[in-house]
């Protein structure tokens, strides 16, 4: 999609689509000018008995000049606008023009928000709320989108913000047909191979450790969980590399768990096994993120992602609950619960990030259905050991408009992980489950690495859709990690 911002007024603009955002009582007397351009306006919304609430919406279509078609968005009261406010009503705005082709103009009350922000929020909400998978469909259903974004009224300035925008929603996209992709087509193999055609399109660095390499270097913890499945695990490790001096490292973990039968502990009743094909969110929005970063190229930042991939089944080799097993810096594990198998994948997946000195580390996860209880789906929690970097975390949620709370890293809560005969659990009471999967991962940090922890088993995923987010896979984490990645450079 084209993005642009356009100077013109209501009077001269003749795109195929405008949308125009209304606030409660009309502050900005929008209403006139529309009714001098469209005559018979005021009258469509008095029928109607438009407010300017959030939830209305009056459309006017087909009209005999251009635009073809116009719709009006209620956008609530001014002093609770924010740019949240302005990303759902653009991914109504773009909703509201599928059927058109041609040129969507979308006209928003912008005072008071950032311009930038608002630019950038505005046109990725749009393009992410357009999208639609049908790569699984016998008859692809043709749709008729707009090729073209004009954003009217916003300063010039603003138009350096567009630039990223593009980048950014292939990655959210390429992390939503990654997790909506059945198992048995996303497979730790084809993880691999999407590591391997960007490391082919973008001139990555990219390592693959095969079930061996893991071996010799110790992995227990990552190959227990592996050892049930036909399929060979696959560890990858991606790399971007700035041209000229590198000022910041950084390392992206994600958990790629393509399926999740929970083991011997059997997913059964409301535990969803038929959906754990999402179980891999972790490692699609760190995959995705790699996609944009890749594109950005933003300087004076090394990233590497890590990916520990392999499916948890069940056979006669799978790994017993109440098994020991050793991660690869020597910690000993007692399984007391085979379903909790992504903080034992992630052990050996941050042992291996913190080899490569990195000033951070980040990990994202669908990890505990007791983070969902907590947050519900539309917020991830996070746990972090470093203020500053739960700090830029929050910040760089906040604009690209994800969901993120801070939780606690309450550390007598460890006391919980304690096994009579290993160093430790891997899963501790129920209450507090979450705090303690994070105590748990951050043992295998370094104690001078800045980490945090993103749970994000709420958020993956949206039964019925809301907003940018289609029903289905949402491609959360992405934007969040493109943009404290960019944030970043120097």
């Amino acid at each position: 999609m084209r993005l642009s911002l356009s100077s013109a007024d209501l009077q001269d603009w003749n795109g195929d689509v405008l949308v125009v955002g209304l606030l409660e009582g009309d502050p900005a007397g929008t209403v006139t000018q529309l009714e001098q351009r469209f005559p018979g306006l005021t009258a469509a919304l008095e029928a109607q008995e438009f407010k300017g609430k959030p939830s209305e919406q009056v459309v006017l279509t087909p009209l005999t000049t251009a635009p073809a078609k116009v719709a009006v968005l209620g956008m609530g009261a001014a002093e609770k606008l924010d740019l949240d406010g302005l990303r759902l009503a653009a991914a109504r705005a773009a909703k509201a023009a599928v059927g058109r082709r041609g040129r969507l103009g979308l006209l928003l009350p912008w005072d008071g928000v950032d311009p930038a922000g608002a630019a950038r929020g505005s046109a990725e909400a749009v393009q992410l709320a357009l999208y639609k998978d049908q790569r699984f469909r016998k008859d692809v259903e043709p749709r008729r989108v707009p090729e073209a974004l004009e954003l009217i009224g916003l300063p010039s300035s603003a138009s350096t913000a567009l630039e990223p925008v593009a980048a950014t929603c292939a990655g959210v996209e390429l992390a939503r047909e990654l997790v909506a992709a059945p198992p048995n087509v996303v497979t730790p193999a084809a993880l691999a191979e999407t590591a391997a055609e960007l490391a082919r399109d973008y001139d990555l660095e990219l390592k693959v450790l095969e079930r061996a390499d893991c071996e010799a270097r110790g992995m227990g913890a990552y190959l227990a969980v592996s050892q049930g499945s036909d399929l060979p695990p696959k560890f990858i490790h991606l790399i971007y590399r700035p041209s000229g001096t590198v000022t910041r490292r950084l390392a992206l973990v994600g958990k790629g768990l393509t399926f999740d039968s929970g083991g011997y502990n059997l997913k059964v009743g409301a535990a969803q096994i038929d959906m754990m094909k999402f179980d891999m969110g972790g490692s699609a929005a760190v995959i995705g993120a790699m996609r944009a970063i890749a594109e950005l190229k933003p300087a004076g930042v090394e990233v590497h992602m890590v990916v520990a991939s392999c499916e948890n089944m069940v056979n006669g080799s799978a790994v017993h609950p109440g098994d020991i097993v050793t991660a690869a810096n020597g910690t000993t594990i007692e399984i007391n619960n085979t379903d909790a198998e992504g903080r034992l994948t992630l052990a050996d997946a941050l042992l291996y990030a913190c080899e490569q000195k990195p000033d951070a580390v980040v990990d994202l996860a669908t990890l505990t259905g007791a983070c969902v209880i907590a947050l519900g789906d539309e917020m991830a929690g996070f746990w972090s050991n470093n203020d500053s970097l739960a700090t830029a975390l929050e910040q760089s949620a906040k604009a690209g408009g994800e969901g993120l709370w801070r939780m606690p890293l309450r550390q007598s809560y460890r006391d919980g992980l304690k096994s009579l005969l290993a160093d430790m659990k891997n899963t501790g009471p129920r209450a507090g489950g979450s705090i303690t999967a994070a105590l748990f991962l951050k043992e295998f940090i370094s104690d001078d690495t800045a980490w945090a922890h993103i749970d994000i088993a709420g958020p993956v995923w949206s039964d019925k859709g809301k907003g940018l987010n289609p029903a289905g896979a949402t491609g959360y984490g992405v934007r969040t990690l493109v943009n404290w990645v960019c944030d970043q450079a120097a």
